[in-house]
């Protein structure tokens, strides 16, 4: 049984995650969620100045502010000094290993597609259920292949992830082959970024997973953002345009503000739920803690737009039981676990 971390309970960065979670997800709904009147004219729920913001459209502006505030964290907190250094032109920079730099490309693609799920029309709350639900899934699977113990809750908890999945698909509203497409994207990179810290770090040595942290978030970010610029520059392809919307006439938008509030609380998310993962215990245990945060957090900000937006679609019983049924996987996996340690 791992013996308890150093630094802060792993629960402090839950509630920070959690903190930054419910605005974040608000936020992008007002800006991207639309619907239509008895005329069957679409309609924002706030004003966007140029009806709602694109999947691709929002993502310069959030990820700019993201890596604004990556590295104001990092110098505030000084961690960048945990990064490896390399010796370039002679002089010593930080500069992060191989397995950091994938695991931090892996970070990129969930933060893009985390932002563009919100963004496809389907609700929050479905979508995060299929997306939190999906990682629970997969905490047994890694934990496996870093020989791990796994034990007799992980495997309940699994069933009834599943089971939530179920009840979500049959009994709430569709979800579309490209939500579907940006779930699977968001999985995989999850799979291979939880994989490598589980083989590369969540030590009891404060410092290799300091190490780590830093790496993969000076990664992170600046990769999305490069990939953007790129995919902006792309010509013929249609989410190219859209990118260069983003990059230039978005900003005469009055949302821009909002935009820069949901790349910093998109940074936040990021970097509590990176400390989250990298807490030593099993990721069977990690994990669900992140897990309930989010699904709480985004259910917390649908009840909070179903009050405040008549047009927005209220939150129905099939996704309570859904998010009742993952927030009991997460009691299995959590409880069990906290009994033990107890007795140790």
């Amino acid at each position: 049984m791992a013996s308890e971390p150093e630094g802060p309970s792993i629960w402090w960065w839950a509630f920070g995650y959690f903190a930054c979670y419910v605005p974040y997800t608000a936020l992008t709904k007002l800006l991207s969620h639309t619907s239509k009147d008895a005329d069957g004219v679409k309609h924002t729920l706030i004003a966007t100045g140029a009806g709602p913001v694109g999947s691709l459209e929002i993502l310069p502006s959030t990820v700019m502010a993201s890596v604004i505030t990556m590295v104001a964290f990092l110098v505030a907190t000084g961690w960048w000094r945990h990064a490896g250094r390399r010796q370039v032109l002679g002089r010593s920079l930080p500069m992060p290993r191989k397995l950091t730099i994938l695991s931090g490309l892996c970070s990129s693609g969930i933060i893009a597609t985390t932002t563009l799920a919100y963004t496809l029309g389907a609700s929050a709350l479905v979508l995060a259920l299929f997306m939190r639900g999906g990682v629970l899934v997969i905490a047994p699977i890694i934990d496996g292949i870093s020989r791990r113990k796994v034990r007799w809750f992980s495997w309940a908890a699994l069933l009834l992830s599943l089971a939530s999945l179920t009840v979500t698909i049959t009994g709430s509203v569709a979800i579309t082959g490209l939500a579907m497409l940006d779930i699977a994207l968001y999985l995989t990179c999850y799979f291979v970024r939880l994989t490598l810290m589980s083989q590369r770090a969540k030590s009891s040595d404060r410092a290799t997973n300091l190490r780590y942290f830093v790496e993969e978030l000076m990664v992170s970010t600046p990769a999305l953002l490069l990939m953007l610029v790129i995919g902006a520059l792309i010509p013929g392809w249609s989410g190219g345009h859209e990118l260069q919307v983003g990059f230039t006439s978005f900003f005469d938008r009055p949302v821009v503000l909002h935009a820069f509030a949901i790349g910093v609380l998109s940074q936040g998310t990021g970097i509590f739920g990176g400390l989250i993962f990298l807490d030593q215990r099993e990721n069977t245990f990690c994990v669900p803690v992140n897990r309930a945060s989010s699904v709480l957090a985004v259910l917390l900000a649908s009840l909070y737009l179903t009050a405040a937006f008549p047009a927005y679609p209220a939150v129905d019983g099939a996704q309570f039981v859904g998010a009742g049924l993952v927030l009991v996987a997460i009691a299995f996996l959590t409880i069990p676990s906290a009994l033990a340690r107890r007795r140790a």
